[in-house]
Formats: structure tokens, sequence, C-alpha cells
């Protein structure tokens, strides 16, 4: 899926695939590609990846058909332009609070390349701008998209305005620290949880902005599934790292069994990124 095909399917509420990438092998983004995703994402809030490993793998992605969506370290409107000039076809910006945040990252993003007293303006009058510079930006960031991470419950709280900014074009629960923020750290199947996600996933859907919800945590498919079914749309299926465990622990327990070896591994924890 390209850029734009990405683009188009959030603004469409069409379903769209993903998984967390932490390796920047060279040969890794072959093997996603052979993997049937629709786009990879590109963690830098919590993944060790410096400006020029994440625009490397970002133009890798781009050429194998994966639309790259890349989160970055903080909510900063000058970051999130240097991420989409690193190649980046859609900003996930972490921890979002408070609509005037959403507001600034847009102007960032779909007004680029305004700065300055410039795009204040704009943000505050888009009528303001010159026809042809408004047809200009429209044409040259058709296929970018912003996103923002819902994972409090001060974000839930302000979901309402968030929602109504101009410019969003998607919403993304982040399970773990959602659950963290609600007092209940990773009960992802107490009520007031799985109550909590539905109220973000219902919100979005009746303001027609794409909602989406990363799941890394161990046994939570069929919630993943369940949520699909009522409207998620943005479906970031776990990570790189957490397939190789998964599988790996699964096979050389396995192995183990068949020739007799007791199994030392006993402990499978979540891991939240």
């Amino acid at each position: 899926m390209n850029n734009n095909e990405f683009v188009t399917a959030l603004k469409t509420g069409g379903k769209v695939f993903g998984t967390l990438i932490t390796s920047n092998a060279p040969s890794w983004p072959e093997v996603v590609a052979s993997t049937g995703l629709d786009f990879v994402f590109i963690d830098t809030e919590h993944v060790a990846l410096d400006r020029s490993e994440v625009s490397h793998m970002c133009h890798r992605y781009r050429a194998l058909g994966l639309a790259p969506m890349v989160r970055i370290s903080s909510p900063d409107p000058n970051e999130a332009s240097r991420a989409l000039d690193g190649g980046a076809c859609a900003i996930v910006a972490p921890y979002i609070e408070d609509a005037e945040q959403v507001r600034q990252l847009a102007g960032a993003i779909k007004l680029k390349p305004l700065k300055g007293k410039r795009l204040q303006q704009a943000l505050k009058d888009k009528d303001s701008l010159e026809p042809e510079l408004l047809k200009y930006q429209e044409e040259h960031q058709a296929d970018k998209a912003l996103v923002v991470n819902i994972e409090s419950v001060p974000a839930m709280r302000a979901l309402d305005k968030i929602l109504t900014v101009e410019g969003l074009d998607a919403i993304l629960i982040g399970p773990h620290d959602l659950s963290c923020s609600l007092g209940i750290p990773e009960q992802y199947r107490s009520e007031k949880f799985t109550n909590a996600v539905n109220e973000i996933i219902s919100k979005g859907l009746e303001k027609q902005v794409s909602v989406g919800i990363h799941v890394t945590y161990h046994s939570g498919l069929e919630q993943e599934i369940e949520w699909a079914g009522k409207g998620v749309n943005l479906i970031i299926h776990s990570a790189d790292v957490i397939a190789f465990r998964n599988t790996m622990n699964s096979e050389i327990r396995r192995i183990r069994e068949a020739v007799g070896s007791s199994d030392t591994n006993t402990n499978l924890k979540n891991i939240n990124i």
C-alpha cells in the first residue's frame, strides 16, 4: 500500500493492517514486505532509532510498497516536520491531551512549509492563505496524515474537542499507558479498561475520524479482533520483536518437550512499547 492509498484509507474508514518495526537490519524490509501488511509503524518514542536510521527505513519501506508511519518522541510540531522530511507518510504524536497540541501539529503537517507568524495566522484563519498557496499545500500534503495517541484519562476528557481539529486523520489508542492512567495497569480484561476503549472508539466513529489501536500484550488477539469488528480500522498488530519472542518461545518449548529437556523459561511477560 503506497502513501496515497494509506492516507485515503484512513480518511474513508478503510481497514489497514501494520506492525511495529524495531529492527533496522538491511534485509528486514524485504521480509516484512512478504507478510501481507499495508504499513509499518516506526517508533522513535520508545525505540532507540536516530533520524538517519528512521529516514533510511522510511524510504526502503516506501520503495517496497509499505507506507511508513512514524511516532515522534514528543508532540513537537518541529519534530513532526523533520520526520516528514525523512520520508514518513504519517506522523503519530504521543500522549496528546488537548486540542491545541493537535492544532499545532496539523499546521506543521498539513500547512508545511509554512512556519512562524505566517503559520499561526493560517491556523487562525485558513482563508488568509492565497488560493495558489492553499492549492499547493493541499496537493503536496495529500499523502500525509496526522495521527494522535489517546492514552490517558485527560486525553479522554478532551477527546470531543480533539476530534474537531481540522487536519486530524486518526486517533490511536495506547492500551498500556491508558490502563496505567486509569489506575489499573495491564488489566486489559477489566470492565473499566474495556469501557474506556469502547468510549474512545464510539466517539471517534461519531466524528468520522479513524480509530486505531496497538495491541502488544500477550493473549490480546481476541480483543483486537473484537475491536476491529466495532469499527477500529487502523490496526497495529504486535511488533517484530514480540513475534520473534512468541514464535521462538513456542518452538523451543516444543523441541524441549520432544527431547525430554526441562523448560527454564516459564515467565512470558508482556513487552510494552
